[in-house]
């Protein structure tokens, strides 16, 4: 019985030793100035791909925020965390729903991971899905928040997070799929990138899937209903005069073309106490219950 006990003592101490080391390394302040080369999710492809005898290397290309469409930036906010200016790491109210859901599942999925969340994953950790990885990924977020900017949080996560198999970062995706720099990608496009986030790897922006098709036009909605997105002025042009009768939260019919240009180039990733303080619009599953009277 004694021995039993010591082994449950020792590991628990290995367990509590192992989450908790995470209080000190790694060294994430470094990150402030430093673009990391490689991350723990891409080393976790590259030794799948080595079991699978596959041959196949990382294509990504590190950009700066301020070289990434603004479009890209509203459409993966949209998608993966619309209330990433305002949380300090976690989205408390959608961790309740995402435990909610999986005790009634009876299993352990736990999603509703902010983008900070994903970023301390990717960069640090293993893919898996378990109590303790959750632990150490909480502690790394805690982390990241209280050290790097949410602007460098986010350029981060645009260079690191994956779009394909092999394909990580913006701009490596952009050249792959459209052909074009992160900096020239369209409303659509975009949209179609933040849709194949939750599964980059079985759903390709440039493909046919009825998913993607749906969530993306969805996203695009969301940002044009907001007024993240001004159409085409020709289009705008030929709608017909809705003065009066225009939902709250519609494109307005008539603006100047000038103001479609700067609206087009405005800068979306401000931080907080600046441009930052506008609302971030509603995600894509509140934007789908309010759609559905729920």
């Amino acid at each position: 019985m004694k021995l039993l006990r010591n082994l449950f003592l020792f590991i628990l101490l290995v367990l509590l030793v192992d989450v908790g080391r995470y209080f000190v390394v790694p060294d994430v302040a470094e990150l402030k100035t430093v673009n990391p080369e490689t991350t723990a999710f891409m080393e976790s492809r590259k030794a799948q791909w080595r079991r699978d005898g596959i041959d196949r290397t990382i294509s990504q290309r590190w950009v700066p925020l301020s070289r990434v469409s603004p479009m890209l930036v509203k459409a993966v906010l949209i998608a993966e965390d619309d209330k990433f200016w305002h949380h300090e790491g976690f989205d408390y109210e959608a961790i309740r729903n995402a435990v909610k859901k999986d005790i009634e599942a009876r299993e352990f999925r736990f999603g509703a991971s902010t983008i900070s969340q994903q970023l301390a994953k990717n960069l640090y950790l293993s893919p898996s899905k378990n109590p303790i990885r959750k632990l150490q990924e909480a502690i790394l977020t805690w982390r990241l928040e209280r050290t790097l900017s949410k602007r460098r949080i986010l350029e981060l996560y645009v260079n690191t997070v994956e779009w394909g198999d092999g394909i990580f970062g913006i701009e490596a995706a952009a050249k792959h799929y459209y052909g074009v720099s992160a900096s020239q990608l369209t409303a659509n496009q975009a949209a179609r990138l933040a849709a194949v986030l939750p599964n980059p790897i079985r759903f390709k922006p440039n493909g046919t899937s009825r998913f993607v098709e749906k969530r993306a036009r969805l996203i695009q909605g969301i940002m044009m209903r907001r007024g993240l997105v001004v159409p085409d002025y020709r289009e705008v042009i030929s709608e017909p005069d809705t003065t009066g009768s225009a939902q709250p939260d519609s494109v307005v019919v008539g603006i100047p073309e000038g103001l479609i240009d700067a609206a087009l180039q405005a800068d979306s990733t401000a931080e907080k106490g600046g441009d930052s303080a506008e609302k971030e619009p509603a995600s894509v599953d509140a934007e789908q219950k309010s759609q559905s009277g729920d």
